[in-house]
């Protein structure tokens, strides 16, 4: 089972690195996840400089995409050639987007008909997409979910392993990570998030 965390020049490193993080905790279990990037090596929106795991063309063979955010989201958006790289298919992938990667899947026409969480930043953009914005951390209905806030990246990871592997596994990431003597609280406050945001499809 394998993890697309695709990552654009520009990025903000605490929403690839945190996802990709804790998925990669579960590699034993068969989930694992790869930066992926659309050229051989992005620069962070603070100037680190990442060589990708995978090529923009692995989101196609990829059971879970994830779409992490960053300064140059609306130049991604623009770019016809690039956003043609993303052949998704929410029908047999799990497809989460990070803050700005809403705008992403709202480009990709991924969010017709349905609310999405990002940061306060990118609200007024994703809103001109006609997308209802949520005062909310996170959100799902069926494949496709949205988390807002750079922490929150924590529950789109939480989402995953969840969906891919189950609670406990999620359970285990998660407690595993939290601060020393908070790991009761943290893990619960990842499901409360999850179950929170998540819309049963019927």
């Amino acid at each position: 089972m394998q993890v697309a965390v695709v990552t654009f020049d520009g990025f903000n490193e605490l929403d690839s690195f945190i996802a990709s993080a804790l998925i990669n905790r579960c590699r034993k279990d068969g989930l694992e996840a790869f930066i992926t990037t659309p050229t051989p090596v992005v620069t962070s929106m603070n100037g680190v400089e990442v060589t990708g795991q995978r090529p923009m063309e692995f989101v196609t063979e990829a059971e879970v995409v994830l779409i992490g955010s960053g300064v140059k989201a609306r130049d991604v958006v623009a770019d016809e050639r690039l956003i043609s790289r993303l052949r998704l298919d929410p029908s047999r992938q799990l497809i989460g987007a990070q803050c700005s990667g809403a705008l992403v899947l709202a480009r990709l026409g991924l969010l017709q008909g349905m609310p999405a969480c990002t940061d306060m930043k990118s609200r007024p953009y994703v809103e001109a997409c006609d997308v209802t914005v949520l005062d909310a951390p996170f959100h799902a209905e069926g494949n496709i979910a949205t988390a807002g806030g750079c922490l929150a990246s924590q529950y789109l990871a939480t989402w995953v392993i969840t969906r891919m592997l189950g609670e406990d596994a999620a359970r285990d990431v998660i407690g595993y990570v939290a601060p020393v003597g908070e790991n009761q609280e943290t893990v619960e406050r990842a499901l409360r998030a999850v179950h929170a945001g998540e819309v049963a499809l019927h």
